[in-house]
């Protein structure tokens, strides 16, 4: 037991050394947007996984150090973060993941309110979902990052986990199901087969599904694990969605410009000329430069009938040499070219 103890005392000596080192660090960094350095966290959790032989997992490891982070950072000056609300979301998920339990959390009503508290200075940093693998992109998003002065400074993909929360234990005493339209369309199938006579009805959020069964044992709501235990719900079944790689994606919107790290990747949108070609124009670059292109999206411009933006994702960074050109390549068949951010590649 005495070596235990001693064992104890040398591990909590050295997260302490390694928690002053971080506070001194954010100090140097206090009240500028980059006491949040994207590169720097990426750094540190691939250091983690280097380290991490077991018998404690790579994740749990990560887990730790990110509330570490969060305790130092907050300590120095507290970092508040907007995210599409209420308590409990998968936004919420996303937040957590990469700010820890110190950040401050600001949940809002809309995606437009996450972008308006961030250019305001309410906020230091929002999170917005931009795109599910099975639901498709988030077109709110995609409208307001044309219009933000805002930068992608970091993508997180959180796993959707979706799950059948009530008062009630009993599935077949649920007669009304709320939940998001997104996460209903991601458990359809389970919901047909599992519940085919409940009244299956969308609502703004997870989290408010979840509010709304608490008022009701015959009411469910489709929800995330969060959600249930932040509203006292009874987890009917977990991991109703349809497909198990269920993923959301979710951009960090910040004020700064990420320096490069040599593994990152830029998003961009443009709109090409109206002339014959111009899309596989818009793409030559890229594949002269072997620049590797990992999503392309199209998206109707608002202000003119038939016209499209196109939001683009490649692995580099902006200020790579390789990607400097392609981009000036590019403005040759572009009516506008906006660069987004360069930003660490996420997990």
């Amino acid at each position: 037991m005495a070596e235990n103890n001693d064992l104890d005392r040398r591990i909590i000596g050295l997260l302490s050394k390694r928690a002053g080192e971080l506070i001194g660090g954010f100090k140097a960094k206090a009240g500028s947007p980059d006491i949040f350095d994207p590169g720097e966290r990426d750094a540190i959790f691939r250091a983690v996984e280097e380290c991490s032989a077991g018998p404690l997992s790579a994740e749990f490891m990560k887990k730790l150090y990110t509330d570490l982070l969060s305790f130092c950072m907050d300590s120095v000056m507290p970092v508040r973060v907007a995210y599409l609300g209420p308590e409990g979301t998968f936004a919420n998920i996303a937040l957590k993941e990469v700010f820890g339990d110190y950040a401050k959390e600001l949940p809002q009503k809309t995606i437009s309110d996450v972008f308006r508290e961030v250019e305001s200075g309410s906020a230091s940093f929002g999170v917005v979902p931009i795109e599910n693998s099975t639901e498709g992109a988030v077109t709110y998003t995609m409208d307001e990052l044309l219009e933000t002065s805002l930068r992608i400074i970091s993508e997180k993909y959180v796993r959707i986990s979706l799950c059948l929360v009530s008062l009630s234990e009993d599935p077949d005493k649920i007669k009304k199901v709320y939940s998001h339209p997104q996460p209903l369309g991601q458990c359809k199938g389970w919901l047909k087969n599992n519940l085919p006579n409940a009244d299956v009805q969308g609502v703004d959020s997870t989290s408010e599904a979840a509010r709304l069964a608490m008022g009701d044992p015959e009411t469910a709501a489709v929800a995330s694990h969060l959600a249930a235990k932040i509203y006292g719900l009874n987890i009917i079944e977990s991991g109703i969605e349809d497909v198990r790689q269920n993923f959301t994606r979710f951009f960090i919107m910040g004020e700064r410009d990420n320096a490069p790290t040599g593994e990152d990747k830029t998003s961009i949108v443009c709109a090409v000329k109206d002339s014959p070609g111009a899309l596989l124009g818009l793409l030559t670059p890229f594949s002269s430069a072997g620049i590797n292109m990992t999503r392309i999206e199209s998206r109707p411009d608002k202000k003119k009938m038939w016209a499209y933006n196109f939001f683009i994702d490649f692995i580099g960074h902006k200020d790579d040499r390789v990607v400097v050109g392609a981009l000036e390549e590019m403005k040759n068949e572009t009516l506008f070219l906006k660069i987004l951010g360069s930003y660490p590649i996420g997990s």
